[in-house]
């Protein structure tokens, strides 16, 4: 990248609505598509963008994170001078943490002001998508801009909440919704945002010192008409995972080879921690169609339309279908499971049948036994 650029991974404050799927981690390290997790996306899409200099702000529940993470490795960032750094808050007060993320930049700021580069990036976590940030930069150059928001046109994002934005006829972002209502436009923000650094430790201190503290509705929403804020319009596959029927959603939605291809390779391959399992094993009696199985997998009875994670054991006769089965998950002997979520280490005893709904699957939490 041509541009001096350091990304930020913003998880303050992140709308969550995936019920068991985050009571023991945050929604960045929610386990996705077979062998990912949400985070890698945009962290991925930001090293192939050239971006060498990463911030993750973290806020609560980020033990898994830092596990995940690590060193920053597996996304080539474990260097000295630029790298991953994981920044949690500077405070264990409740009440401070409960702040919004412009306090906590603040209590950060020499992050920021110690570095040379001259743009930052700034995204969430939950923004399923592949994306060349250099473009959005070369964009927000041309067009002179304070500040760039990434957006999509598209009517439903499976299932995910986001906030609508109203652009005009020369791509000026003319309003934002204070959050999720229902404004009167297709055009949805990606909760990306490009500015200046100089600016951005601007706004914070000019906000905070107003007593405002968060970013898009104190810093930007409200500066619509001072400063010049314009939408990029994305184009690729973009998925919103926030609620728990985005994530069903959107997993089932990767069973479709042209969306795996477009998200895992278009315009760069997506990154994660590597861990090292042998093949999946197919015994005689098994049957696969149309799923995703990761390595470690044992799949001795049906598995249909379905996503398995690592280490996953289908027992003879167990029938899955249309579900999604996370790391070490065990389905006992001729066992039904239909329209399913099940968390890590999940056992289904034998003869049990477990039937969702495509609109409401069914959900077990992590370590429960059926």
């Amino acid at each position: 990248m041509k541009h001096k650029v350091m990304g930020v991974i913003n998880l303050i404050h992140e709308t969550d609505e995936l019920e068991y799927l985050t009571q023991g981690r945050c929604l960045a390290t929610v386990p996705f598509g077979a062998r990912y997790r949400l985070i890698d996306f945009v962290l991925s899409s930001m090293v192939n963008s050239g971006i060498s200099k990463v911030a993750v702000f973290a806020h609560t529940k980020y033990r898994s994170l830092m596990d995940h993470l690590g060193s920053g490795k597996h996304w080539d960032l474990q260097h000295r001078q630029s790298g991953l750094f994981v920044l949690p808050p500077a405070t264990d007060d409740i009440q401070e943490i409960s702040r919004g993320d412009l306090y906590h930049f603040y209590q950060q700021r020499d992050y920021f002001n110690r570095s040379s580069l001259e743009y930052v990036v700034i995204t969430r976590s939950h923004m399923v998508c592949n994306i060349d940030f250099e473009k959005v930069i070369q964009f927000h150059v041309e067009r002179e801009a304070d500040i760039t928001v990434v957006c999509k046109q598209q009517e439903d994002l499976l299932a995910g909440k986001a906030r609508k934005v109203k652009m005009n006829e020369d791509g000026r972002i003319t309003a934002i919704q204070d959050h999720y209502g229902r404004m009167a436009s297709d055009i949805s923000s990606m909760e990306m945002y490009i500015m200046r650094k100089d600016l951005l430790m601007e706004l914070v201190e000019t906000s905070l010192a107003q007593g405002q503290d968060h970013l898009v509705r104190h810093a930007i929403f409200s500066r619509l008409d001072k400063l010049n804020v314009y939408g990029y319009m994305y184009e690729g596959y973009l998925g919103v995972v926030n609620t728990l029927s985005s994530y069903y959603r959107n997993n089932m939605n990767l069973l479709d080879p042209d969306v795996w291809k477009e998200l895992f390779y278009q315009p760069g391959p997506i990154y994660t921690k590597v861990k090292d399992e042998p093949p999946a094993r197919y015994l005689g009696s098994s049957k696969a169609t149309n799923s995703l199985i990761a390595n470690g997998c044992r799949i001795e009875g049906t598995v249909n339309n379905s996503i398995l994670f690592r280490g996953v054991h289908v027992q003879k006769g167990a029938v899955v279908s249309n579900s999604i089965v996370m790391q070490n998950g065990v389905i006992g002997e001729n066992s039904i499971l239909q329209h399913s979520i099940l968390d890590k280490d999940v056992r289904v005893e034998a003869d049990r049948d477990i039937r969702g709904a495509a609109s409401a699957p069914f959900l077990a939490g992590k370590r429960k036994i059926i």
